[in-house]
């Protein structure tokens, strides 16, 4: 009898997938993946199934775990370095019909997930507090998660806009969240900059944003995210003032390159848009949130923290939407700022203080609920001889 070779095996990747506020994602941990930045890119365009080179127009991602839209297409590398408390993580934010990943920004939504993966591998325990520090690469900044625990269990007692039941919460803190990208609140050093004879606020507080009037772009800012995304004009016009706000505000790139026009005007994370309108149901102020290439269904808390702190500083276009303005004293304190979205109101918590007129952001926080979707390995069915090569083995 002829001798029958045994078929190779399909390689496998372990993975954890995750719901973190109102994003999905995979998170990963650092040790199983290979040393080359290009093969790691590589791999994460297999898992979430996306272009391997260029661009694929109408990819519906039906061969990996992404789920089309932006807040579906994220993956946290994560790892804790002996000897410290804390657990690092570096997002990677991919888009459904691009093989381009951006580095070169946070997901605080996810991050509601990042404390539940930790519990599970021992680096946050109950006994502690149920607390845990992650410092993130992208952005540089630090936060602090902190789980819900009684007679020792993880507690399932939260619901928030956006997601149906109850699952675990999350408290968010973030520390020192002040130019996370640029370096200073107010990049522009303005709090009004006219874009094409718009009034528009650019600021800086856990990720870089533009804020504009609803009003001023012919909407109401009470539109549903699909209607807006389906207004061609409309979002040529503000994807022209993002971009117009991106040069003001000096954004750069993962090697601190500037980011010319036309970078800007494919970017899928930075700068963030959001429209702004009265509140009407009971919030401080209404918004639409773009990031920037689509309308969020909801709002992502990163940049519900940044519009946050756009209505404590008097001059912006947020301030002067609040039907009571917040004052701030010498004194830090903690201002809670309720911001309407489509999928219901997200609560904020702003510590902040006024010195001589300079508006000082100490921290904001935010609650999410997460949960653990699904735990794992995913076959590579399509990976290169030099990816298969470069992962650990045992995988």
């Amino acid at each position: 009898m002829p001798d029958l070779q045994k078929p190779a095996a399909i390689p496998e990747f372990p993975v954890c997938h995750v719901r973190g506020g109102t994003s999905t994602g995979l998170i990963l941990a650092r040790e199983a993946l290979p040393a080359d930045e290009a093969l790691v890119e590589e791999l994460l365009r297999h898992l979430m199934g996306v272009p391997l080179q260029g661009e694929w127009p109408g990819n519906t991602q039906i061969t990996g775990l992404g789920r089309g839209g932006p807040t579906s297409n994220k993956v946290f590398i994560v790892e804790r370095r002996p000897g410290e408390t804390r657990m690092i993580s570096t997002l990677a934010q991919l888009a459904a019909g691009k093989s381009a990943i951006d580095w070169s920004v946070n997901c605080g939504n996810l991050s509601a997930a990042l404390p539940l993966y930790a519990l599970q591998r021992g680096w946050l325990r109950p006994e502690d507090g149920g607390q845990i520090e992650i410092f993130n690469s992208n952005t540089q900044t630090t936060m602090y998660a902190r789980l819900g625990f009684g007679d020792g269990r993880l507690l399932s007692d939260t619901r928030i806009p956006g997601v149906n039941g109850l699952y675990p919460g999350v408290d968010l803190f973030l520390d020192k969240p002040v130019g996370a990208k640029t370096g200073a609140l107010f990049p522009t050093w303005q709090r009004i900059d006219l874009l094409d004879g718009v009034a528009a606020t650019c600021i800086d507080v856990a990720v870089p944003m533009i804020i504009l009037r609803a009003a001023d772009l012919g909407k109401t800012g009470e539109e549903p995210p699909a209607e807006l995304d389906a207004d061609r004009p409309f979002k040529s016009r503000l994807l022209e003032l993002m971009v117009q706000g991106g040069l003001l505000m000096g954004l750069r790139d993962r090697e601190g390159r500037l980011l010319s026009a036309d970078e800007l005007r494919r970017s899928e994370t930075i700068p963030k848009v959001c429209i702004v309108s009265p509140a009407r149901h009971g919030g401080d102020i209404a918004t639409r949130y773009f990031t920037p290439q689509n309308a969020h269904p909801s709002l992502a808390v990163s940049g519900g923290c940044c519009l946050a702190a756009a209505c404590l500083a008097e001059g912006t276009v947020a301030h002067a939407m609040l039907a009571r303005a917040p004052v701030l004293g010498e004194e830090k304190g903690e201002y809670p700022l309720a911001i309407e979205n489509p999928a219901g109101v997200l609560e904020t918590l702003i510590n902040a203080r006024q010195v001589a007129g300079e508006l000082l952001i100490d921290g904001a926080a935010y609650r999410r609920s997460a949960q653990i979707l699904l735990q794992g390995h995913t076959p590579l069915y399509n990976a290169s001889a030099a990816l298969i090569a470069a992962l650990p083995q045992g995988q």
